[in-house]
């Protein structure tokens, strides 16, 4: 029996599309995947945005109201205060620790530190630390007859010792404080990361050219961590902006409406007033805000690199 012979297509005929198999068959690979993201994401969300339609207090029937809880927390400045809250937060969660965290990664990673490997552990031990305990501890520190007042008087600064989460000039600092001493470590560590990747010649080469430590952190180590920076930014703004655990039990918003942040407006207008149409629309706000942080971050990385 003779050997069958392939023919070779016929002249003008190609496959259609990229090499490979179909594209539907791609979709069936990732389907399950869409799938779970469809069940506990999307739906979840358009729950949310169907509940911020209604006046409901989560027992009796809702009331239909359209568009107004968008407008009540657009001009009610009660409402508004939180986010101005967050914003501020922003500067303690995420701008500071990032300045602070490529300064101390430069800095070591210049100076070939020893036992860097235990400094990054320590520095990155608040990240694994549960925020109710590192609050419960910070609410210690800051009480009107904790460490931090008595070390204040021991140094002749006892005018300056007062009830710091009981005022309400220096309750949201005191949040922001503790913002700078969770989020520092992870920056560093994240820092560190992107400048183990610079081969060291370039900073000898810089030194050579009488370039001094500001100079090489402007030209070489900045640029080096482009996309490390990104990363950080983006977790710790997250971070700053869905802030409820260190609120909830530092200050639980107070004194008065000083230190109220979306995250906890969510919860009392929700669970302890029964606004849950408000609640639900300052979440979804703030997810939007989130989102386009976000994005607008990346763009901007995205844009440095090309």
């Amino acid at each position: 029996m003779a050997d069958t012979v392939p023919q070779p297509p016929r002249a003008g005929r190609r496959q259609a599309g990229p090499p490979g198999e179909p594209r539907r068959i791609a979709y069936l690979y990732i389907a399950p995947a869409l799938l779970v993201f469809g069940l506990f994401f999307l739906t979840p969300l358009l729950h949310a945005v169907w509940l911020s339609l209604y006046e409901w207090d989560g027992l009796s029937v809702g009331t239909w109201v359209g568009l107004d809880n968008y407008r009540l927390v657009l001009t009610d400045e009660a409402l508004r205060e939180p986010f101005v809250h967050a914003l501020t937060l922003i500067v303690f969660f995420s701008i500071i620790p990032c300045a602070l965290g490529l300064a101390l990664a430069s800095m070591i990673t210049r100076s070939a530190v020893r036992g860097v490997n235990f400094f990054r552990t320590v520095l990155f031990l608040p990240q694994v630390v549960a925020l109710v305990v590192v609050a419960v501890a910070w609410r210690q520190i800051f009480a009107p007859d904790g460490p931090l007042n008595d070390f204040l008087r021991t140094v002749g600064l006892g005018d300056v010792a007062r009830g710091w989460l009981g005022d309400e000039r220096y309750a949201l600092i005191c949040i922001g404080i503790v913002g700078i001493w969770v989020c520092t470590g992870l920056c560093v560590v994240l820092f560190l990361a992107g400048l183990s990747k610079v081969p060291r010649e370039l900073y000898e080469a810089a030194r050579l050219d009488g370039a001094g430590p500001i100079r090489e952190f402007i030209t070489i180590s900045v640029p080096a961590v482009r996309g490390e920076l990104a990363v950080a930014l983006t977790l710790t703004l997250v971070a700053a902006m869905r802030t409820f655990d260190l609120v909830y039990v530092m200050t639980s918003g107070g004194p008065g409406t000083s230190s109220r942040v979306p995250a906890y407006e969510v919860w009392d207008r929700a669970i302890n007033k029964g606004q849950v149409g408000v609640g639900v629309t300052v979440a979804l706000i703030l997810t939007a805000f989130i989102l386009l942080c976000t994005v607008l971050i990346n763009r901007l990385s995205e844009s440095a690199d090309s």
